[in-house]
């Protein structure tokens, strides 16, 4: 079983790279290699959005959501992963005729604030994209350990270097024609496992969930809308499909197609945490739902849940690398493609050192999504015409004071705030986003109205 295990994780890795190979335009130059301009169709894009999205991540923090918290919470959840791709389907249209030759969400934060705001908005994005992309890797090496016998450490390897060769070669073209066929993949294999799964759970109708209070499941629900929301816009792969869609109305329909599948993948999978914990299954310590389902399945279905689980990790995995490249190429003029190439290897290096480790960067991603939640407002609020550079600076600098003000006034200091801003535990709770929320937006509105907009600088 094991010789049988690593042959269909090899070919499913294989057969990736070979889709992504393939996909490269042979004449592309720099500009295609990081947003493949205008030539996305709405079904591409609304799979692609699905994809990359998706990762490691749904086979383990929606079971747990619903099984422990309850279908409010998951709720959250869902749309909070899929809120990002709404935004971007009514406002992205207006972003492109804003910046119609963008390709960065540095780009835009200097068109609408000048160069000083850009380098902290692409600061925080590759932040958060660095946390995100450590995180998948740990996940697959984790989830390959809990469901059979192979060194999780190779798979981490094997998933990090083969989505490095097909993006490094054929940039955001081939991670788009990846996901299409990942995201038809994962729903596949998805309803094959949760069928299989289901049918082992014992059938004990007296179970229930924890009862958690209606107000502490809402304020999971809010804590989880708002930091996957903020974090998610700040994603560059996002914002490169943004640019590769055919025009406006296209884009429009293919991140609404990728927020509506993204809802359904992630209540469908957080459903299976809740039917595990309905059917009075032990769940582990820590829960593990989505695992605990699998636990008494046949020997056979670890193939097609480790496929899974490959299929989810690189399919977020080679969005963040071109990502990261085409970040590298729009901070730095006169980078070239293969510069751009390189620079995504060598970051890859330690990314793939900490994820060896198996260590838990949950604390490091929570930090990152509400440094993201102190700027999505300000960021936003450049498609608005009175909206001034000073008003952005200032709103940022609220959004920051206002993530730390909640535990500062409860714990009575300075000190009291950033701990509490920090995540103790790693446990994510609402007044810090919150405040970071209010504030920014507030600040940033209010200094707006009071001055007149001022020209971006270069």
């Amino acid at each position: 079983m094991l010789y049988t295990t690593m042959a269909a994780l090899a070919a499913a890795l294989l057969v990736f790279t070979w889709l992504g190979l393939r996909a490269r335009l042979a004449d592309g130059g720099l500009d295609d290699y990081v947003t493949a301009r205008n030539t996305q169709g709405a079904r591409a894009l609304g799979l692609s959005f699905l994809a990359s999205g998706m990762g490691g991540w749904i086979l383990f923090a929606p079971p747990e959501v619903g099984a422990m918290v309850g279908p409010m919470a998951l709720a959250g959840y869902a749309l909070g992963a899929a809120l990002p791709f709404l935004v971007f389907a009514f406002c992205g249209p207006a972003i492109r005729r804003l910046l119609p030759e963008g390709r960065s969400i540095g780009e835009f934060a200097q068109t609408c604030y000048g160069r000083g705001v850009r380098h902290y908005v692409s600061l925080i994005s590759v932040l958060y994209m660095l946390c995100f992309l450590t995180a998948e890797l740990t996940a697959i090496g984790a989830i390959t350990s809990l469901l059979s016998d192979l060194n999780g450490n190779l798979v981490v390897l094997g998933v990090a270097i083969t989505t490095l060769i097909y993006t490094a070669w054929g940039g955001l073209r081939a991670s788009i024609v990846t996901d299409q066929w990942q995201a038809f993949l994962l729903i596949a294999l998805l309803a094959i496992v949760g069928f299989v799964g289901l049918q082992q759970l014992p059938d004990v109708t007296t179970a229930r969930l924890p009862d958690v209070p209606t107000t502490s499941a809402l304020s999971v629900a809010l804590t989880l809308v708002i930091a996957v929301t903020a974090a998610n816009l700040f994603h560059q792969g996002y914002w490169q499909r943004l640019w590769s869609a055919r025009d406006t109305a296209t884009l429009s329909r293919g991140a609404l197609l990728g927020g509506i599948t993204t809802i359904v993948v992630v209540a469908v999978v957080g459903g299976l945490g809740i039917m595990a914990a309905l059917s009075g299954a032990s769940l582990g310590n820590p829960p593990k739902p989505f695992f605990a389902m699998l636990s008494e399945a046949p020997a056979w279905l670890t193939i097609p849940a480790l496929i899974l689980a490959i299929t989810l990790v690189a399919s977020s995995v080679d969005t963040l690398q071109n990502a990261l490249a085409s970040l590298a190429v729009t901070e730095k003029q006169g980078l070239s493609i293969n510069s751009a190439r390189w620079f995504t290897v060598v970051l890859m290096i330690p990314v793939v050192v900490v994820a060896l480790q198996g260590i838990s960067v949950l604390r490091l991603f929570l930090i990152a999504d509400l440094l993201c939640a102190t700027a999505v407002i300000p960021v936003l609020l450049g498609l608005w015409q009175k909206m001034t550079t000073t008003a952005a600076i200032l709103g940022g600098l609220a959004g920051l004071l206002g993530a730390i003000l909640p535990g500062w006034i409860a714990g009575g200091s300075m000190v009291a705030g950033l701990e509490a801003a920090s995540f103790p535990g790693s446990i994510p709770t609402l007044m810090p986003f919150v405040g970071a929320l209010m504030g920014s937006g507030l600040t940033s509105v209010a200094i707006a109205l009071t001055r007149p907009r001022r020209q971006a600088r270069s």
